[in-house]
């Protein structure tokens, strides 16, 4: 938390720009490089890229992820690659190693994970990663301890023989690091992993200006043009972010949670999804925070748990970054014994939306005289979804968020 002391200012999302900061050490001395928001850049390009091969590969199917916590296990995961292909994945991740060393890397992850496991106490988050090994195996000491040092990563043998019991225990662990909210990460019936790390997280933020209970209704949600679902829609009436965009067929608002979050609801005009997730990027948002204008509206937004659960093993293979499932000599740093034959690396995002916040807001509508009717933006079909951390500039989610059954 004593970086947090360090910045008076913080500029996110204005019109100073979204990479922008104004920053005043608070002890004479202290250098003004902050490892953390040195790996934005690179870290969100990475996030917009991993999204859109998602995306393509799953049409007509939500997609959510987290994507700070996957650049985080990947980076770590790297710690034990060999050379060329320790080098292949951060290069994969949007690195490049003569502009930024691999302890520089590392440390901007360090101080990320602990920046967000440091969130403020208003927002319900659990994230982490936990390397399950085969009870035949053991660490290199040098991947123990980089690991424990950078990533706070919890190390855990399992016996795979008894593959059931094996996924009990991993399931088990998850479920009691996120206080239930996870369960049943992992579901294969067998398996001839003998290394499996496992990237979660769980987050449930308190709106800065909550939406009443008492106005939530049952409302179709329109998943196509032959499909609806019934969801509790929550509603506001209220001064919000808001922009209909000229450049990309869509309209979008940005609302905020206490602490270090802001996030954006897009509802693309109907059959253009694809056409503003191709356009989706670090500029985009960035003309996005300087075009957003207060406006009047009311606004419908559903209340759901929203989900996503991947192999990334398979998914960083279909995108050319790493072979990590089959090759053993790729991961050669982080056994004693020969490197395992079949790497597993799941993970898992869980987000939750409700009407909580750090007030009760009174369920009336205020309409001033003579001012204008407020704008009405309904995401009762789909939509995009995104979420940053002010602080340490990091995607903590992104979504596609189709059927909400």
């Amino acid at each position: 938390m004593m970086l947090l002391a360090l910045y008076t200012c913080l500029l996110w999302l204005s019109t100073s720009g979204l990479w922008t900061i104004q920053a005043k050490d608070s002890d004479a001395g202290v250098s003004e490089r902050n490892p953390h928001r040195d790996l934005a850049p690179s870290n969100t390009d990475f996030a917009f890229t991993l999204y859109k091969h998602l995306v393509a590969s799953a049409p007509g199917r939500n997609v959510f992820i987290s994507p700070v916590s996957i650049s985080t296990a990947l980076a770590m995961l790297s710690l034990g690659a060999s050379g060329y292909t320790r080098k292949q994945l951060l290069h994969g991740l949007g690195f490049n190693l003569t502009e930024t060393s691999e302890a520089e890397i590392h440390q901007g992850f360090r101080h990320v994970h602990h920046l967000l496991r440091e969130s403020d106490a208003a927002l319900e988050m659990a994230m982490g990663n936990a390397l399950f090994l085969d009870c035949s195996l053991e660490l290199l000491d040098s991947f123990s301890e980089d690991t424990k040092h950078y990533y706070e990563l919890d190390a855990l043998a399992a016996d795979f023989q008894d593959w059931t019991g094996a996924r009990r225990q991993i399931n088990e662990y998850v479920k009691n690091k996120t206080r239930g909210k996870i369960v049943d990460l992992f579901s294969e019936l067998d398996s001839s992993a003998m290394l499996i790390l496992v990237n979660y997280i769980f987050f449930k933020g308190t709106w800065a200006q909550p939406f009443n209970p008492e106005s939530t209704r049952e409302e179709n949600f329109y998943v196509n043009e032959t499909t609806r679902v019934t969801v509790p829609m929550m509603f506001q009436s209220s001064a919000i972010r808001y922009l209909n965009d000229s450049e990309l067929p869509c309209q979008l608002v940005q609302l905020e949670y206490t602490g270090n979050e802001t996030v954006f609801f897009i509802l693309p005009d109907k059959g253009k999804m694809d056409t503003v997730i191709a356009g989706l990027s670090r500029n985009t948002i960035q003309r996005w925070s300087d075009s957003l204008t207060s406006s009047q509206v009311d606004l419908y937004i559903p209340k759901v748990s929203i989900s996503g659960a991947y192999d990334l093993g398979g998914i960083m293979r279909d995108m050319g970054i790493a072979d990590l499932l089959n090759n053993q000599t790729h991961f050669s740093g982080i056994t004693q014994e020969a490197p395992p034959k079949v790497l597993k690396v799941l993970h898992k995002a869980i987000l939750q939306l409700d009407e909580k916040g750090l007030e009760a807001v009174a369920p009336t509508k205020v309409s001033l005289q003579g001012a204008p009717d407020p704008l009405t933006i309904h995401f009762n079909r789909p939509f995009i979804l995104m979420i940053f951390d002010h602080f340490t500039w990091s995607s903590l989610f992104l979504g596609k968020v189709v059927n909400l059954t």
